[in-house]
């Protein structure tokens, strides 16, 4: 799209302002209104934000605006607002990309793969819970009838929702989202939205857009749109599954190969790549899986339906949703990520760790085709299969471990990541809570 047809496009949707879009470091979607005459200023200085502002810039108050410049290619209508367009950013400061920003190292990482000749093509599976308060505060699903144990697929859980449900689709359709199915989720009031994998690049943008959209046609409905992970400890978490595969200029998906003794249909280079995810799964968990309620979620152990559907031990397997990566045939399905992930990182991390299993030719071992929740803690070490870190603060020591991604990712922004979240688990283990209260209060 030329700026030219840009205007005609804005023109033609009858847009008067246009939200420059770009996310911090936790993926949430920060913005500034600009009237629609003013598109050529994002275009090329950018809209100017003050970086220290910001979570994860790390920038001071004294330092240079941090420039949000638009990616005209990205350039779409807001669907459920009227009037407004959007345009996703690239942070520059000082005239030159800010690698603090994480669709620049993500960029970083897809320019890698094109070195190569790749492109890695991403589907995300975007899990969330549609929620209101009741009288009295609490976050309860939205429908009251939603009350199933075993509620996924349920056709009136579906059915009772559908407004919210399509309003959402048709706004994603509205930007040329290819949604082909929508389903009730595992966890009452929870559903998944499944739309047409791309480049992993617009698969980040996509996702956001996703969480925008969600997030304020719930809130124009008076309900809540949430993806974290997990937010009702007897139920199944908001996962964010990535199904991942490389394409080069002759081969749609390298990754494929129907000649697999091993009966999954992976490439040489797939089993590479899938053990550099596993070989880089204690770190990789901190980038994927960042919030401390992340770890209410990535449980050994069951929810009340009978199954977690989250990945708790470091494994590949054939169609084995217990599995940290599951394969469907010819592609990788990473299970590990959730709904409080930031869609540019997770992909960026995805590649550096896959990136490394296939320049040291790492070999994942054989696939592990059981039911991972049968087995106790003793049995699964017995086969030599380890836990993913159970806390935030475990994941967080693996990423200070592991060089890779300060190499691959940028010291200075692994520092900030891990400065951040460190905070996020002093502030959570000081919180006093109700199970606290309640267990001790009067227990000695």
């Amino acid at each position: 799209m030329t700026p030219q047809e840009a205007k005609t496009y804005l023109e033609s949707h009858q847009v008067k302002y246009i939200l420059a879009q770009f996310v911090d470091i936790h993926g949430v979607a920060k913005t500034k209104s600009v009237p629609v005459s003013h598109l050529e200023d994002v275009l090329t200085d950018g809209a100017g934000f003050a970086g220290f502002a910001v979570w994860g810039l790390r920038m001071g108050p004294h330092e240079a605006d941090y420039m949000a410049r638009g990616d005209l290619s990205t350039l779409s209508i807001v669907p459920w607002q009227p009037g407004y367009a959007r345009i996703v950013c690239d942070g520059y400061v000082n005239g030159e990309p800010y690698m603090l920003d994480t669709r620049n190292i993500l960029a970083a990482q897809v320019k890698r793969l094109k070195e190569r000749g790749w492109t890695m093509n991403t589907g995300l599976e975007p899990e969330f819970s549609l929620l209101r308060r009741d009288g009295n505060g609490c976050v309860v699903p939205a429908d009251d009838s939603d009350r199933l144990d075993k509620p996924c697929y349920d056709y009136k859980g579906l059915s009772r929702s559908r407004e919210f449900l399509e309003r959402l689709v048709e706004s994603l359709q509205a930007v040329n989202f290819d949604v082909y199915q929508v389903d009730h989720e595992d966890a009452n009031g929870q559903f998944e939205i499944n739309y047409t994998y791309s480049d992993c690049m617009t698969s980040a943008d996509r996702y956001v857009f996703f969480r925008m959209a969600a997030g304020e046609i719930a809130n124009q409905l008076g309900l809540i749109c949430s993806f974290m992970p997990k937010p009702f400890s007897n139920r199944t978490g908001n996962g964010m599954h990535m199904h991942i595969s490389i394409a080069d200029e002759s081969n749609p998906n390298i990754f494929q190969d129907p000649s697999d003794p091993r009966g999954l249909e992976l490439s040489k280079t797939a089993y590479h790549f899938a053990a550099g995810l596993l070989a880089h799964a204690p770190a990789l968990t901190a980038l994927l899986a960042p919030s401390v309620n992340s770890y209410k979620r990535l449980v050994v152990g069951r929810a009340l339906s009978g199954s977690t559907w989250a990945p708790a031990f470091i494994s590949y397997g054939d169609n084995n949703r217990t599995s940290m990566v599951r394969i469907p045939k010819g592609r990788l399905e990473l299970r590990l990520g959730d709904g409080a992930c930031n869609p540019y990182l997770a992909a960026a991390a995805v590649i550096a760790a896959g990136l490394d299993g296939v320049d040291r030719k790492l070999e994942p071992g054989e696939p592990q085709n059981f039911n991972f929740y049968d087995l106790s803690p003793v049995e699964l070490a017995e086969k030599g299969i380890k836990t993913l870190p159970q806390s935030l603060h475990e994941a967080i020591a693996a990423l200070q471990k592991d060089a890779l991604f300060a190499e691959q990712l940028g010291q200075d922004f692994i520092e900030e990541f891990i400065r951040l979240k460190n905070m996020e688990w002093v502030e959570y283990s000081r919180h006093v809570s109700d199970w606290e209260l309640n267990r001790y209060v009067e227990f000695y």
